[in-house]
């Protein structure tokens, strides 16, 4: 189906309101892969050639995966992630402040911008543990109305507050719950909201997120903001590009790691095994040889899609003069010398040559060589999958605020240019020679 940039917007927003954390991200993009057939790590896999399968761990990462009739000699990828910077609740989580309010005892989740987390609507999600008959179970729990404030000081008497304030994580960020009228209830409304009694609430995972909806705006609808656009919106684009692709004489593999906010070391993020495991036990489950796990992986091509930073308005100057971005003109290819992206020539020109194809833009971001950037989740997953990797994005503005900006027609753009690479058949003849037809 054809949606308009306007449409196309909507959907995304749409998708984010159903995913305040990782944990939801992935619900929402295992119900929509219809067809697909589910994969549990815990148990003997049987695939099938032509079959669709994924697999989840940690109910917060996913990787889904297309195979070929034939075996499998190549694998195509994308990789986003599900996290976003917020802020965690303890597990002793209420405060009392002078007998008369309660708060919530919160710690920062990646580098966010902190002051774009006050004076707005803020809630609780995550997962429950839950006690079972014969164990535990997880439980995803979202409060889904307004719970939470985190009140700013008045000018009155934070009088500096315009000319530069360092925020105190354990002072000016802690959300206001209730008065003390709301002592003891938090664990009893996360219980509530898993849908147990309070005994059987055994552990969680909960976080904030801010509740302000997300907007189509600007004379033209050109623009959409919303929270968690880094990354739900490339997850978004990759998903529906997955979906979309033709098969072809490859697998087709989409991957969303949880945690790259914090560094990607766990055991769902792109420093572990996960993808390396799936891959491997996909050529196991079909009767090739290791021998046939290597091949694959030497012609093998990888998207590491994260967004990028756009041109600002009030500030262009922090952007490089010649390796600058805008909304809404196109896919980002970005580059750094010391690799925290890894795009090399080789891989720009490989995904230049599809796009031109495809008629999509394509533009180029490098930091200013005098600030240097943040990182991804490309490079980090190369240590344990080594192939040819790009890493891409979406020109967006205010980059780890709790409400970001970004470009309408991009989202097509990166759409049309994901699913045109999962639908190109790139083949390495030889070390530093490459088909892509």
């Amino acid at each position: 189906m054809q949606y308009s940039d306007q449409d196309q917007a909507r959907r995304l927003i749409a998708f984010i309101q159903k995913s305040p954390t990782s944990f939801h991200a992935v619900d929402a993009m295992e119900k929509d892969l219809a067809g697909f057939t589910h994969l549990n790590e815990q148990d003997k896999w049987r695939l099938a050639p032509g079959g669709k399968y994924y697999v989840t761990r940690n109910k917060s990462s996913i990787i889904a995966f297309t195979l070929p009739q034939g075996p499998v000699k190549a694998f195509q990828l994308i990789a986003s992630h599900s996290d976003s910077p917020t802020f965690k609740i303890k597990e002793n989580a209420e405060v009392s402040v002078r007998g008369k309010y309660i708060q919530l005892d919160t710690e920062r989740y990646g580098g966010m911008i902190m002051s774009t987390w006050l004076d707005r609507p803020l809630s609780i999600a995550g997962r429950a543990l839950v006690k079972t008959e014969k164990g535990v179970s997880t439980v995803l729990v979202n409060l889904d109305r307004d719970m939470a404030v985190i009140p700013n000081v008045a000018i009155h008497m934070n009088r500096q507050i315009n000319e530069g304030y360092k925020f105190n994580a354990a002072v000016d960020t802690f959300p206001l719950w209730g008065t003390m009228d709301a002592k003891d209830t938090f664990k009893a409304e996360i219980a509530k909201a898993a849908g147990v009694e309070l005994e059987n609430l055994l552990g969680a995972d909960l976080y904030l997120y801010n509740r302000t909806p997300g907007s189509v705006w600007g004379v033209k609808e050109e623009f959409v903001s919303a929270p968690r656009l880094d990354d739900l919106e490339c997850a978004f684009a990759s998903l529906e590009a997955f979906k979309a692709a033709a098969p072809g004489s490859h697998a087709n593999v989409f991957c969303v790691f949880d945690n790259e906010e914090v560094g990607s070391t766990t055991k769902q993020g792109a420093a572990s095994t996960f993808l390396s495991d799936v891959l491997r036990r996909v050529i196991s489950a079909l009767g090739q040889e290791e021998e046939d796990y290597y091949t694959a992986l030497a012609n093998s091509f990888m998207l590491s899609a994260d967004n990028a930073h756009a041109v600002h308005p009030n500030h262009p100057e922090f952007s490089d003069g010649q390796n600058a971005t805008y909304m809404n003109e196109g896919i980002v290819v970005k580059f750094n010398a010391n690799q925290k992206y890894t795009t090399d020539g080789v891989s720009e020109a490989v995904f230049h040559s599809i796009c031109k194809k495809a008629e999509v833009p394509v533009q180029h971001y490098a930091n200013r060589s005098d600030m240097p950037g943040g990182g991804t989740l490309g490079n980090i997953s190369g240590t344990h999958v080594s192939i040819n990797t790009l890493d891409i994005g979406l020109a967006q503005l205010a980059m780890h605020s709790a409400y970001e900006t970004a470009g309408v027609k991009d989202i097509g753009f990166m759409i049309r240019g994901m699913q045109a690479f999962y639908e190109t058949e790139i083949l390495a003849r030889e070390d530093g020679v490459y088909d892509c037809e």
